[in-house]
């Protein structure tokens, strides 16, 4: 009787952890697309053929709806909605950033593309891995790499800096930490994960 219900437990933690695990979208099934939220936005992420550049589709509970593209879900290539259009236009060869590895540092030069703008000015981007870390959506657990990305102007004055907490498998940034280190540091990240099939 007593090995009839310690099987009976056995299975149902047996279902329980596979019916999880199907729920997270992972390195083997991030390629079908997944759906990331937070309160205010729906992120819908689908990979490209060239397994590369990263297409984002955003719902927001206020605003017109966004499309964006990264490269390797890292770094912003184009933005465009009803309010405007972003592109970057890179000097420097982008192949060799990824996949990302802890301590690796890289420095790209581009231009961003403005509608309206006259003119349009060379950027910097500094980009550092300085860690390993755990990011929870919910249920799902995940491996993150703290990327360090600081943006300068040509001349070194600094325009914007941000730690992204960058999930691998999933080829998209979880959550973004500013002012790290100081006593305003602020993490604003998704807080839910599921396949794009539900």
């Amino acid at each position: 009787m007593l090995s009839n219900v310690l099987a009976a437990l056995l299975a149902a933690a047996v279902l329980t952890g596979a019916a999880q695990a199907s729920e997270c979208p992972g390195a083997a099934t991030a390629d079908d697309g997944f759906v990331l939220e937070r309160p205010g936005i729906r992120s819908v992420y689908k990979n490209s053929d060239d397994d590369m550049v990263m297409q984002v589709s955003n719902s927001f509970d206020s605003g017109p709806p966004q499309t964006q593209f990264f490269l390797g879900g890292l770094i912003e290539l184009f933005r465009t909605s009803k309010t405007g259009q972003f592109a970057i236009l890179p000097y420097s060869d982008m192949r060799g950033i990824f996949p990302l590895k802890a301590g690796a540092q890289r420095k790209l030069d581009f231009v961003e593309l403005l509608p309206g703008e006259e003119t349009a000015e060379p950027v910097v981007l500094e980009l550092k891995v300085t860690g390993k870390e755990k990011f929870s959506l919910g249920r799902c657990s995940y491996d993150v790499l703290a990327v360090k990305l600081v943006k300068k102007k040509s001349d070194g004055e600094e325009l914007d800096a941000w730690t992204a907490l960058y999930a691998p498998d999933l080829q998209a940034v979880l959550a973004k930490r500013y002012d790290e280190g100081t006593a305003q540091e602020t993490t604003v990240g998704y807080a839910a994960i599921k396949p794009l099939s539900e």
